[in-house]
């Protein structure tokens, strides 16, 4: 076992989180996916508004490959379909029928994974719309279906204040998680499972399988941190990875022969009417799993990570690949003379306010508190940066067109937690420029 110790980062102290106890809130009366969430794709839709489909029916294959399809989260009819700028598909919504039909697809035995060819198990992946749960680094694109990373790193938590634990959603699964496990052996040389050094798990025969444990603030749970800290030669780079919960959807098709759709979500955050963690399944309605203790008009719904997540409305759904909704306050209210009022409550990385001496944790919210500046190389940003990225260099390089300049300076690298955006006192949105010129060097790269 590897024990990979991160001392860069930063733990946010944060009201609200949740429990691991999976309460079930009944099923929702409709479910979606959001093409648009998933990084990269050039969706095809295969149905039409008023279309019946099952659960694990072809939705729209990717432009790019179309062996790649993605598939029904639940049985009934095309309820809606809606469409964004440049006819950009937003949402496929179903609405579930009270008797789900299902797709089946072939089923296989841990015999059968041991003596099919690679390209049959790809094959069956591919039709069976779990494939895109396997991404690549360094852009989190799906591993090409025709590639074989040369690591694939099966990550069981996130350091990201507000996410399941693997206690939550591997307990009673081990079986199904092995299972996933002898699949992913055999698209890949190595195997890397990896947990945080402070969690504990209760089956002795998933911990027998940790080849790796981190230690360290967030994002110390990151593949790409991981692959920046452990790698030998430049090929680790297009290593692949996938989620503990989404290795599992995998193993569920393949050993059950239905398209899985089990989640669990965590729902908290300081504004959460009671943090807890919510089974549930992929495309739930945000309605039917949050409460919140305030008015709507007062609060923000950020899915996925709380750095680097996107707003949700009441009325949206959860993302394909989402686990966590968290409830924030809005933070647009001012203060009267709020500049020369530090005090206690109000997070800082900045040890000169009086926040640093609390021990309990804030009820923070997603006000700035401030607006942009220019840069004054600080370097603070640097502090927190898990990879070691000079942030503000590579801010510059951007800003001028040096591509290649701000590839020296580590632009692949970079794994967008949002900490350099989050601690920068100029208020400059750093992560999301870097994400954005890493999204454009792709595209033109491809």
């Amino acid at each position: 076992m590897i024990t990979i110790s991160i001392k860069k980062g930063l733990d946010l102290n944060i009201s609200g989180r949740p429990g691991s106890d999976g309460v079930q809130p009944g099923d929702p009366d409709h479910v979606s996916i959001l093409p648009l969430r998933i990084p990269y794709i050039v969706p095809k839709l295969v149905v039409k508004e008023g279309d019946r489909v099952k659960q694990g029916s072809p939705l729209f294959y990717d432009k790019r490959d179309p062996r790649v399809s993605f598939l029904a989260p639940g049985g009934g009819r095309v309820q809606a379909i809606r469409f964004g700028e440049r006819r950009s598909i937003q949402e496929i919504r179903i609405a579930l029928s009270p008797t789900e039909e299902k797709t089946p697809f072939p089923l296989f035995s841990e015999y059968d994974i041991d003596r099919m060819p690679r390209t049959g198990l790809v094959t069956a992946m591919l039709e069976g719309g779990v494939w895109p749960f396997l991404r690549s680094l360094p852009f989190r694109d799906m591993v090409g279906p025709d590639e074989t990373p040369p690591a694939i790193w099966v990550v069981l938590e996130n350091t990201d204040p507000f996410h399941p634990s693997p206690e939550s959603y591997l307990s009673g699964r081990e079986a199904l998680f092995h299972f996933g496990l002898k699949v992913l052996s055999r698209l890949t040389p190595s195997v890397r499972v990896v947990k945080g050094s402070l969690s504990s798990l209760s089956s002795p025969s998933i911990a027998e399988r940790i080849t790796h444990v981190f230690s360290g603030p967030y994002p110390a749970h990151d593949p790409g941190v991981m692959v920046y800290h452990t790698r030998t030669n430049p090929t680790e780079n297009r290593s692949g990875y996938v989620t503990g919960q989404d290795l599992l959807l995998v193993a569920g098709l393949l050993k059950n022969g239905f398209f899985p759709v089990e989640r669990f979500v965590t729902v908290a955050g300081p504004f959460s009417k009671k943090p807890e963690t919510i089974k549930t399944r992929i495309g739930a309605p945000v309605s039917h799993i949050v409460s919140v203790k305030e008015a709507q008009a007062t609060v923000r719904l950020i899915q996925g990570g709380l750095f680097n997540g996107y707003p949700v409305e009441m009325d949206g759904c959860m993302g394909l690949f989402e686990t966590a909704l968290t409830v924030m306050g809005r933070g647009n209210q001012k203060e009267f003379f709020g500049f020369a009022r530090p005090g206690f409550n109000k997070p800082s990385y900045s040890r000169t306010f009086l926040s640093a001496l609390r021990q309990r944790p804030f009820d923070m919210d997603c006000g700035m508190h401030g607006e942009e500046r220019a840069c004054v190389n600080c370097g603070i940003c640097a502090t927190v940066c898990p990879v070691d990225i000079l942030p503000q260099f590579m801010m510059k390089a951007i800003h001028g067109g040096e591509v290649e300049e701000a590839l020296k300076h580590g632009l692949l690298d970079c794994v967008a937690c949002g900490l350099c955006a989050y601690v920068c006192p100029s208020k400059i949105a750093l992560s999301a420029l870097f994400k954005q010129a890493k999204t454009d060097y792709y595209k033109e790269s491809m």
